[in-house]
């Protein structure tokens, strides 16, 4: 799980091939556990494959400058081969170009890409078609909740001033307890007064200092409502903290925690701001924004396909389809992230790992002892992308795995040849334009050995049995867990041959509910 988190976190997208490699990886180790080969030896052997892996990856990768033509295409391929195995896959023509200009906005700024998910907005409409979704160069957000008079509101500008702030503009409570004492009834008056002036000393002030729209983390109340709109001002309360960010980076405004002092220096200001229907939703558009470092993609999600399920199943299936949207979209974000940081690729479609295979097998030849087959082992392992390829695709995965390997071997020109899931034969993926940023593979096969090797390191497990459940006193291995079976290492029992091998498991008193799990470490 943790080397899933931090795939998603660093890359996106791969997580389940890293999952895939690393079964593989301990699948092919099994044997070397259940011949009694020192973990630690197998461990090391295997850190040793993936550095070469990873280096020969880095020789094959292709660089490109996202500058020209040749580059523009290369960031449309490797979004479009990330959105290859999503729900959207059939609108990558929409979704791909959509990623790649959302993403080359961030790389105007240092830092820009290291803020995706701050920076890059993703709202979800239910309803309508999937085709109907666009990207805003700016900022988007929902409209916010709204007292009566926002109606009456100016909704279109040209080239406004935005005032951001995190001020409260509503008349406030009294806190709990709070006791004033007067002595003349007309005192009482007086404090009414004060409260009424504060709030429209800072009314007085965002109008005062020029501004257009004025937008608040915090409320924005009725009597705040109305006198913007009166003055032909646009307002809107509780807009949420990422959005708020969004619109002052797009706008270069700087969000104030006090009404006084404003000045013209601390407000934004963009090309046009809409407030436009989508949907059934109202959302606040900022476009042509001086400083183009943010985007919002709206993503749409049509209904046709769940006409013949009740409204409960609709709704249900509808905002399942929209989350997929919304997850293959980041995934493929990250992945045009990458190629921009990286400006490198190589061929997918299990291409680059047959390449790699091929050259472990032949580097393996020149390693004495235990290690030349750990690394062949190795080699093998990586072999079961481009196999779980064919058996998704449904097409016969020994056949094509001759193939690959016939042309990899025999054919100087046959480095970046793949998986064709479409006719159930080999093809050169890379003129196929089924590419992926270099880095992404490098990370997949490093975090793929390192977890394989994490869990060969893993001696025994302890299970300490909720209290709550009944056979816990018996002990794991005795008749607790309701008579169920005890469990199992990783490895499938192969600790435990050896273990019994050398004299036995190991034995000793353990304490109500504890119970060793036989690992190699018995004896």
């Amino acid at each position: 799980m943790w080397v899933i988190k931090i795939r998603d976190a660093e890359v996106g997208d791969g997580t389940t091939s890293v999952v895939l490699l690393a079964v593989e990886i301990l699948k092919q180790m099994k044997a070397f556990v259940e011949e009694g080969v020192h973990p630690q030896i197998i461990i090391r052997h295997i850190r040793s494959a993936s550095s070469l892996a990873v280096k020969k990856v880095r020789e094959l990768a292709v660089s490109f400058d996202i500058n020209t033509p040749e580059g523009e295409d290369m960031l449309l391929k490797t979004a479009s081969t990330a959105l290859n195995s999503k729900l959207i896959a059939t609108h990558q023509d929409l979704f791909a170009p959509m990623v790649v200009d959302a993403v080359k906005s961030l790389s105007q700024e240092a830092d820009g890409l290291d803020d995706l998910r701050g920076m890059i907005a993703i709202k979800k409409i239910p309803g309508g078609d999937v085709r109907q979704s666009f990207l805003v160069k700016g900022v988007a957000f929902k409209k916010t909740f709204s007292y009566a008079g926002f109606e009456q509101m100016t909704k279109k500008f040209t080239n406004p001033k935005v005032l951001l702030l995190n001020v409260e503009l509503e008349l406030k409570n009294e806190k709990e307890n709070a006791e004033v004492r007067i002595e003349d009834p007309e005192q009482y008056q007086s404090i009414v007064d004060a409260e009424w002036q504060v709030i429209y000393d800072k009314l007085d002030a965002c109008v005062a200092c020029g501004a257009n729209i004025v937008l608040s983390k915090l409320p924005i109340g009725d009597l705040a409502t109305q006198y913007f709109a009166d003055r032909g001002l646009f307002c809107a309360g509780r807009v949420e903290d990422g959005d708020l960010k969004r619109v002052a980076k797009a706008t270069g405004a700087t969000i104030q925690t006090s009404t006084n002092g404003i000045f013209e220096g601390v407000m934004g200001t963009c090309a046009n701001f809409e407030e436009k229907q989508v949907g059934d939703e109202r959302f606040n558009l900022f476009t042509g924004c001086p400083n183009s470092l943010t985007s919002t993609m709206i993503l749409r999600g049509g209904s046709e396909q769940f006409i013949a399920e009740s409204e409960r199943s609709i709704h249900d299936s509808l905002m399942q389809f929209i989350a997929e949207s919304e997850r293959s979209i980041h995934d493929s974000l990250m992945v045009v992230k990458r190629s921009l940081k990286s400006q490198a690729v190589v061929a997918g479609g299990g291409a680059i790992e047959m390449e790699v295979a091929k050259y472990l097998k032949e580097y393996a030849l020149n390693i004495e002892g235990k290690g030349q087959l750990i690394v062949n082992a190795f080699a093998k392992a990586l072999e079961i992308v481009p196999r779980q390829l064919c058996d998704n695709a449904g097409f016969d995965s020994n056949d094509i795995l001759s193939s690959l390997r016939r042309k990899h071997t025999q054919d100087e020109d046959g480095k970046w040849y793949g998986v064709d899931i479409e006719n159930g034969d080999i093809i050169d993926t890379f003129v196929a334009g089924i590419w992926e940023p270099s880095d992404n593979k490098s990370n997949s096969l490093a975090s793929a050995a390192e977890a394989a090797g994490v869990i060969l390191s893993i001696d025994e497990t302890v299970i300490n049995p909720r209290s709550q459940d009944p056979g816990a006193a018996t002990g794991m291995m005795g008749g607790g867990m309701g008579g169920q079976k005890p469990l199992s290492n990783m490895m499938g029992g192969a600790m435990d041959a050896v273990n019994a091998a050398k004299g036995g498991s190991r034995s000793g008193n353990l304490g109500n509910g504890v119970s060793y799990l036989k690992g190699r470490g018995g004896g």
